[in-house]
């Protein structure tokens, strides 16, 4: 329920659902007057939502700087990598790698060069409309095509969202009596409420390794400042997303 749940959360707090609530109530009122602070109200917001320096900020705001652990010489038992980095090709079998496909790619240099023993995944289907699309069992068919030995990976494919990705992978390392220090393996904008909720779980020895990280330089251009652009709007509902869940997980004692 939980699951379904969320999902028609995420719809609801869409900033383009919201300007589009608003537009609708704005043709559909009979107050011009109403109607026309309705559609101004609308306006605002959009180039609000889709101003990347804002976004941006929001951003910076909320990722957490880490050391440069590649610079390191550390060595670490596993990496825990977070799914959600890709979807799956039901047709051809196989994964289409998206941007957060840095989470298991930033990693992989640190597993040849011997400083990560292990590559834990995990991550089963989000999709409500293909459950079976596990996206653990096509990691693990990835792996194995670029050399990796059944005995450097572990797979989780059965969690459906960062609470059973927790869960779920302590439960495998428990029942194969797996201990040691571990990376833990996302995007910097979901890291916060990823680390607590690994926390929560049980994991003590863990150090955040953030990937694909949002904010930049701060910028001061004049397309950057003023230009409205839409790939902020997506960002931006991604970041308000990360903030419910959090509020939700914490809620419900999972952080």
């Amino acid at each position: 329920m939980f699951f379904f749940l969320s999902k028609i959360l995420a719809f609801i707090i869409s900033p383009v659902v919201w300007v589009f609530g608003l537009l609708v109530y704005a043709f559909k009122t009979k107050n011009e007057s109403r109607a026309k602070k309705t559609r101004i109200t609308a306006i605002i917001i959009l180039y609000v939502c889709c101003n990347s320096f804002v976004v941006d900020e929001c951003f910076r705001q909320y990722e957490p700087v880490t050391p440069d652990y590649d610079l390191m010489s550390t060595k670490y038992d596993g990496a825990i990598i977070l799914g959600g980095i890709g979807n799956i090709d039901v047709r051809l079998k196989k994964i289409n790698f998206g941007g957060s496909a840095d989470r298991l790619f930033q990693i992989l240099p640190l597993y040849y060069k011997g400083r990560v023993k292990k590559l834990i995944f995990t991550g089963g289907s989000g999709s409500i409309e293909f459950p079976e699309s596990k996206e653990g069992i096509y990691i693990k068919k990835y792996l194995k095509s670029i050399n990796i030995p059944d005995s450097a990976m572990i797979i989780e494919s059965e969690s459906k969202n960062t609470f059973e990705n927790a869960v779920f992978t302590k439960k495998i390392l428990d029942s194969l009596n797996f201990k040691g220090n571990f990376l833990l393996v996302t995007s910097a904008y979901h890291m916060p409420r990823s680390l607590a909720v690994f926390k929560k779980a049980g994991f003590t020895n863990i150090t955040p390794y953030i990937t694909n990280k949002s904010s930049g330089i701060r910028r001061y251009s004049l397309d950057h400042l003023f230009i409205p652009n839409p790939d902020a709007l997506f960002s931006l509902q991604l970041l308000i997303h990360e903030w419910l869940g959090f509020i939700v997980y914490k809620i419900r004692g999972y952080a």
